[in-house]
């Protein structure tokens, strides 16, 4: 998740603020008993490192049967995963940089036409709403290839449907002289209106040609636009639960839109899941008292985009305004912000169908979801990281089973949701967010009546409170927190499971934890984990780091052996994006700073089994990477820039820069990254 935008007053730390306050620490003796903590001065810089001493995943506890870091006895996946390109140097050049023997190309930039009456895109961004909510939007993030044979048992990789996200807008680019006001503080609506619609989804058909150029599918029934106005169904627990109620659906059983998309998850049936991660500045309550609902999350007494503040006084730009107007909660606005912060499944092969929120995975800052390999009749289980400082990982397990003829979305709605805690020891627990669990219903006992952070907890009404209320649970919990959970990834060949912790610069020496280790964690790390007995519905798991971020010398300790060494060909920071390819290969993507040495945003590969790990692809000036994904053959790549400086990749007309997906290819038609 990028923190940037135009007005400064949402620029990082305050764009995203801590709101754990809970104070959880599950160690007391973090250092002394795992980390060996040493300063290096490099450049004239002082880096702090630590490094984890003593431990990996196959040398943890003595459970046989978990699953063993870089576990390879045959040597199979040492060769299925072997980097056969040349690192590229770090950059700042206003291009894409990749390897000798491969091409990029722009692709898809916002504003493209891909439904409706296909409106052109207006150099001078003097488009209209309307014709925005027909044009792929704005600030691209987390997507998908499906195959479009995926139904029916295929993947082709020469046709398929690319589905993304659209993060949030740079509203001073969105419009010919940016966001524009009345004399009376108003906002003209179609302003208004064009800005939802460039967040939300983009579902393209896309197809190669004979020569191996991609390009749209036009009048195909499968282009679409989903944006921050589309109807959306609630399901699971919290469908019908009374804090839902508005004035456009007083049973709270609907909303309207999907905001602040960054990673997703596609689904083992085909779908797409959007995760709604920083919904709360979208918001504003200006009450003395907000409910908890909203102070665990950051909710504020201003708005973003002053999207309330349009001149029409529609009541789909009202709704952003969330403080009590009535004597009901069926008659305003108070509760529209609890529609927001969930999984939102859209089917991209069926047009006509409605968005669906999955309230059982939990309401929070989804970064994303990540799905762990099906098998028939066990339960689907998926991964998510809440991206905010000293937030959590969650796990969700379906009660109902999986089986391939029937699966569909149903089978998110009923299941039990899981919050990590990282023990110092390098093992792991699955603490159950549910009223049906007896440690968790003693400690929500325990905590009635006292503090937890900003919290007067009075308890929860029901299982549908507890998961609207997942951040105030996790606390409760006694969850780990850590550096800001993003995107996760399941190793196709060891079943590991890999998360990005970004960074963390408030993070101070006595808040630091075993998996957290690094006080003012400006670089970020990456944690894995194999799940006991190598089934993913269990309730342990043991844990290890698979590599510090840092500039040239940051070192990975493992065992006492030194198993990464940064050097110019992969130093790099604050690690977002994580993808594994279909072969295994480990694809690690930037949003962190532009200073030396890293320069601009960048992705790397990473052979799991053995560590090489090379700079694949560095983005143009003020970019995030973030967002990748190949065709099933690996011989077609996209990647998504986000927010890019400035002229790139098409001359603009006055300051409107276009975010854009890139499509790699080897000129010999070779697979990705081989």
């Amino acid at each position: 998740m990028a923190k940037h935008n135009v007005d400064s007053k949402y620029l990082d730390p305050d764009y995203e603020p801590v709101v754990n306050h809970s104070g959880n620490k599950v160690f007391d003796d973090v250092l002394n008993a795992r980390v060996q903590r040493r300063t290096l001065m490099k450049g004239g810089v002082g880096a702090a490192l630590a490094s984890i001493m003593g431990f990996g995943l196959a040398g943890c506890g003595s459970d046989s049967s978990s699953v063993s870091a870089g576990s390879d006895p045959d040597g199979d996946n040492v060769s299925k995963t072997a980097l056969g390109f040349d690192a590229v140097a770090v950059s700042t050049a206003n291009n894409v940089v990749v390897p000798a023997g491969y091409s990029a190309k722009a692709f898809l930039p916002w504003g493209t036409p891909i439904t409706g009456s296909y409106p052109e895109f207006r150099a001078d961004a003097s488009n209209s709403g309307s014709e925005q909510e027909q044009q792929v939007g704005m600030h691209h993030d987390g997507m998908h290839f499906f195959p479009i044979d995926f139904k029916a048992g295929g993947n082709r990789s020469d046709e398929g449907l690319l589905v993304m996200n659209h993060e949030y807008i740079n509203q001073k680019a969105l419009h010919p002289e940016g966001p524009t006001y009345n004399q009376s503080g108003m906002r003209p609506a179609d302003e208004v209106r064009k800005e939802i619609a460039a967040h939300g989804v983009s579902v393209v058909h896309i197809k190669q040609d004979s020569a191996g150029t991609w390009d749209i599918v036009f009048e195909s029934p499968f282009n679409r636009r989903v944006t921050g106005n589309t109807e959306m169904d609630i399901r699971g627990p919290v469908r019908g639960y009374q804090k839902l109620s508005t004035r456009f659906s007083p049973n709270g059983t609907q909303t309207r839109g999907t905001l602040n998309n960054c990673s997703m998850g596609p689904t083992p049936w085909g779908t797409y899941l959007a995760a709604e991660e920083n919904w709360h500045g979208y918001f504003a309550n200006g009450s003395q008292t907000q409910p908890r609902e909203q102070t665990r999350h950051g909710v504020g007494n201003a708005t973003r985009y002053d999207w309330e503040q349009a001149d029409s006084g529609e009541d789909q730009y009202i709704r952003f305004n969330i403080t009590p107007a009535a004597e009901s909660a069926k008659d305003d606005y108070r509760n529209e912000a609890n529609t927001f912060g969930y999984m939102v499944e859209i089917d991209p092969f069926t047009p006509e169908s409605k968005p669906q929120k999955r309230t059982a995975l939990g309401r929070f800052g989804h970064e994303g979801v990540i799905f762990a390999p099906v098998e028939e009749g066990k339960p689907v289980v998926c991964y998510s990281g809440d991206d905010s400082r000293f937030e959590y990982i969650y796990k969700f397990v379906s009660s109902r089973p999986y089986y391939a003829a029937t699966a569909s979305g149903y089978l998110l709605d009923e299941g039990t949701l899981y919050v990590a805690r990282f023990n110092e020891d390098g093992s792991g627990d699955w603490l159950a967010l549910s009223l049906d669990n007896l440690d968790f219903v003693a400690r929500v006992q325990a905590a009635q009546g006292s503090s937890v952070g900003a919290v007067l907890f009075e308890g929860f009404e029901n299982q549908a409170d507890v998961l609207l209320n997942t951040r105030l649970a996790a606390d409760i919990a006694g969850a780990t927190p850590m550096d800001r959970p993003e995107w996760g990834a399941v190793d196709p060949n060891t079943g590991e499971v890999y998360f990005t912790l970004t960074n963390n610069s408030q993070r101070t020496e006595e808040q630091v934890n075993a998996a957290n280790p690094n006080a003012e964690n400006r670089t970020g790390h990456i944690i894995r984990w194999g799940e006991a007995n190598k089934d993913f519905a269990a309730a342990e798991f043991q844990w290890d780091i698979f590599l510090f971020a840092g500039e040239q010398g940051t070192e990975t300790i493992v065992d006492g052996k030194v198993v990464v060494s940064l050097t110019d060909d992969n130093i790099f920071n604050s690690p977002d994006g994580l993808w594994f390819d279909y072969n295994g290969r480990l694809w690690i993507q930037t949003d962190g700073s532009d200073a030396a040495p890293y320069q601009n945003n960048m992705m790397l590969a990473a052979n799991p089994a053995t560590r090489d790990i090379r700079r694949f692809f560095v983005g143009p000036q003020g970019c995030e990477v973030t967002g990748v994904v190949t065709t099933p053959d690996v011989k077609s790549m996209f990647v998504n820039i986000q927010h890019p400086a400035r002229d790139w990749p098409f001359g603009t007309e006055g300051d409107h820069p276009r975010d854009a997906t890139v499509i790699i290819t080897r000129d010999d038609n070779g697979v990705i990254g081989a």
